[in-house]
C-alpha cells in the first residue's frame, strides 16, 4: 500500500520555497554553472513591463495639466534627474546615466515588489501546470523574487562596475586611468624603488576597492530581499499552522496581524532598497568621472 502523502514540515516547506527553477541542482550559494530560469524570466518580464509603462506615459504625456499618473512619473523623473546632477557633473554623460538610473530604480522596485505576492500563489499555480505536464508537482520549484537571488543582484552590480570602467577610460583616457590606478590613493615617489612599491600597493588597493564596491553593492540588495522573503515564509507557516489547528484560536488572528504589519513595512523596504541601489550606482559612476 502506498504511503500517504504527508504535509511538509516547517523546514521542508522553507527549503522547497528556496529552491530555484534551474538547469541543475545548485551545490552552493555561488555556482556559476547554474541558470536560475525563474529569476531570468521574471526579471525580463518585469523589465518589459517597466519599459511598456514608460512608453505609455510618454505617449500620453501632455504639456497641459497632467493627470495623476503623469504627475507621479514626472515627480519620479525629476527626483532621479536631481540625484544624477548631484553626482554626475558631466552633462553629456547624464544623457545616458540619468535614464539608466530611472530604469534601474523602477526595474528593481518591480522585482522587489514580487515579494508582496502571497508566498504560495505563483508556486502553487506553477505546480499545477508542472503536474499537468506529467511531472511531480511536489518538485515544481519556483522563486518569484529575482532580487532575492544573488546571481541577479551581483549581475546588476557587475554591470555598474563595467560602466564605471568604461567611463573611467572615456573621461580620463586609458593612460590617465592607468596612471590613476598606480598613483591613488597613496601617491607616488621620485625614488624609482619606492615608486614601484607604491605603484603595486596602489594597484592592489584599487582592485580591492572595485571588488569590494561591486560585491557590497549586490550583497546589500540580496541580503535585505532574502531576509524579507524568509519572514514572509515564516508568516505563511503561521497561517498553515492556523489552518490545521482547531484549538489555536488566536493563531489565525496573529497570522493576519503579523502579515499585514510586515507587508506595510515591507513596502518601505522594497522602495528604499531600489533607491539605495540606484543611488550607489550614481555615486560609483560619479567617482569614475572624478580625478584622484
Amino acid at each position: 500500500m502506498a504511503a500517504e502523502a504527508h504535509a511538509p514540515t516547517a523546514s521542508e516547506y522553507i527549503v522547497h520555497h528556496l529552491q530555484h527553477l534551474q538547469n541543475i541542482k545548485q551545490k552552493s550559494i555561488v555556482d556559476f554553472s547554474v541558470v536560475n530560469y525563474d529569476s531570468v524570466i521574471v526579471g525580463l518580464v518585469l523589465g518589459a513591463i517597466a519599459l511598456f509603462t514608460f512608453w505609455i506615459c510618454a505617449r500620453k504625456a501632455t504639456s497641459g495639466v497632467p493627470g495623476r499618473f503623469q504627475a507621479a512619473v514626472e515627480i519620479l523623473v525629476e527626483m532621479v534627474d536631481n540625484q544624477a546632477k548631484a553626482n554626475i557633473h558631466n552633462a553629456e554623460s547624464r544623457k545616458f546615466i540619468a535614464p539608466l538610473a530611472l530604469t534601474v530604480f523602477v526595474w528593481i522596485f518591480l522585482m522587489n515588489a514580487m515579494d508582496m505576492l502571497p508566498v504560495d500563489l505563483l508556486p502553487a499555480i506553477w505546480a499545477q501546470i508542472y503536474g499537468a505536464a506529467g511531472h511531480d508537482p511536489h518538485h515544481a520549484y519556483l522563486r518569484v523574487v529575482p532580487t532575492a537571488d544573488l546571481s541577479t543582484t551581483l549581475g546588476l552590480s557587475t554591470a555598474v562596475l563595467i560602466l564605471c570602467l568604461y567611463y573611467s577610460v572615456k573621461i580620463k583616457g586609458l593612460g590617465g586611468w592607468a596612471h590613476e590606478l598606480v598613483t591613488a590613493p597613496f601617491g607616488t615617489s621620485k625614488n624609482p624603488v619606492f615608486a614601484l612599491i607604491l605603484g603595486v600597493v596602489n594597484l592592489l588597493m584599487q582592485i580591492i576597492e572595485y571588488v569590494a564596491k561591486t560585491v557590497s553593492h549586490g550583497m546589500r540588495l540580496f541580503g535585505n530581499m532574502y531576509a524579507g522573503e524568509l519572514v514572509f515564509m515564516l508568516i505563511a507557516l503561521m497561517g498553515g499552522a492556523a489552518a490545521m489547528s482547531l484549538s489555536g484560536v488566536l493563531l489565525p488572528v496573529g497570522h493576519i496581524i503579523a502579515g499585514s504589519i510586515w507587508a506595510i513595512f515591507h513596502i518601505l523596504v522594497i522602495t528604499l532598497q531600489a533607491f539605495i541601489f540606484m543611488m550607489l550606482a550614481l555615486i560609483y559612476l560619479g567617482q569614475a568621472h572624478d580625478a584622484h
